[in-house]
């Protein structure tokens, strides 16, 4: 007898995001792909952090559930940072908790603080986990575009920034530099976003995995900092990206103390604690970061030149920052998904966009350059265009 099964609700919208797909794809080959398609680093973790979480897998200390909202060091170190770059002061017994990772951060705050039904804005594209975990806390994604000019930076809409809040808006979930585009709000985009925040009771819920993965000298703003933000702004931290601590599994919650007893309620309630052994090498890390940092940013940045070069004249996406680049493939006739399959057979594996926006989405292909040195992605563009060649030459034979 065959048990009847009916998918929950919360469900019905939410989409894959390609990246393991293609991962196994490329790892079942056994050939030697430009791994270009998931938001792994080859840069090392700090050698620090690495020798303290060595140390911490044979230490009964770290080996412990306790405490549950994570480990009295870390919580300071971040509280700190957060403080530092926002002007706010926090305290990191009454302003942090710790979370098993970004995305599971972002998880709790959004069930500790969104009702069925209410409208979270975020930009457009932005990464489909983000828009997965909006709708299985209930909310409803309201997209803001960047706007697309081929080789230049995205830029915010403004307009359709105040056009997207309604009364059943919430919340903001923003992202600068924004994942998958590199968008980046400027001065002016976080003004505005504040002004909005503020006249219509909105809470900010910043994803903060690569503020400072900016490039050109660009400023890292922190929109706490802003008139009236400080009360209603819950930033989400994370030792993967800036820290390159991917397999640490460790994030940070730093907000106004009246969010937080729901915050570590949920948080209880739902990974209970992070990782013990990774979370003093993750203080480590982010203490060390200042100074570590910029040797990191000029090295993705130089990926990312060389990756312009090498692209010159195809309709890419500029990032301001992050570490990854969208080419929009459908000025050729096809969608992210064929063009992958194309780029399979020139030994490049990347993502489709599908489902990661409503604006920017399926006509785009994403590349990450955080996992594969200069040298290895010089000569990329021409494999790109023998891809784009086959879908120009199925055009022509229309």
């Amino acid at each position: 007898m065959t048990t009847s099964r009916r998918r929950p609700v919360r469900l019905q919208h939410i989409a894959g995001i390609g990246v393991d797909r293609m991962g196994s794809i490329a790892d079942a080959s056994g050939e030697d792909y430009l791994r270009l398609e998931n938001l792994d680093v080859d840069i090392p973790p700090d050698a620090a952090a690495v020798e303290r979480t060595r140390i911490a897998a044979s230490t009964d200390a770290d080996n412990s559930y306790l405490p549950f909202v994570g480990q009295a060091a870390l919580r300071d170190t971040a509280a700190r940072h957060v403080s530092q770059l926002s002007g706010v002061p926090y305290s990191g017994e009454r302003n942090c908790v710790i979370s098993a990772g970004g995305l599971s951060g972002i998880l709790n705050v959004l069930l500790a603080t969104i009702e069925v039904g209410d409208e979270v804005i975020v930009t457009d594209p932005t990464y489909a986990g983000l828009l997965n975990r909006i709708r299985l806390a209930g909310g409803i994604p309201r997209f803001v575009p960047f706007t697309f000019q081929p080789g230049a930076p995205w830029k915010l809409d403004r307009d359709a920034l105040r056009a997207a809040v309604t009364p059943r808006t919430r919340a903001m979930l923003l992202m600068s530099p924004s994942m998958p585009s590199g968008g980046m709000l400027d001065a002016g985009d976080w003004s505005l976003a504040a002004e909005l925040c503020v006249r219509h009771d909105l809470l900010l819920i910043l994803d903060s995995a690569m503020e400072r993965l900016v490039f050109d000298g660009a400023p890292v703003i922190h929109p706490a900092g802003l008139p009236g933000m400080a009360e209603r702004t819950i930033t989400i931290g994370a030792a993967s990206k800036e820290l390159r601590m991917i397999g640490w599994r460790v994030g940070w919650i730093v907000a106004p103390e009246a969010f937080m007893p729901d915050i570590v309620a949920v948080s209880l309630a739902n990974v209970v604690v992070p990782v013990g052994i990774a979370q003093d090498a993750a203080a480590i890390a982010l203490r060390s970061s200042y100074a570590t940092l910029p040797a990191y940013v000029a090295e993705l940045q130089a990926r990312r030149d060389l990756l312009v070069r090498e692209l010159d004249g195809l309709p890419i996406g500029l990032p301001a920052g992050g570490w990854s680049m969208l080419l929009r493939v459908s000025d050729f006739g096809i969608d992210g998904a064929a063009m992958s399959e194309r780029l399979l057979a020139e030994r490049i594996c990347a993502t489709p966009m599908g489902g990661w926006g409503q604006t920017h989405g399926a006509q785009y292909i994403r590349f990450v350059f955080a996992n594969e040195p200069v040298a290895r992605l010089q000569g990329m563009g021409g494999r790109v265009r023998r891809a784009l060649g086959q879908a120009s030459a199925t055009i022509r034979a229309l």
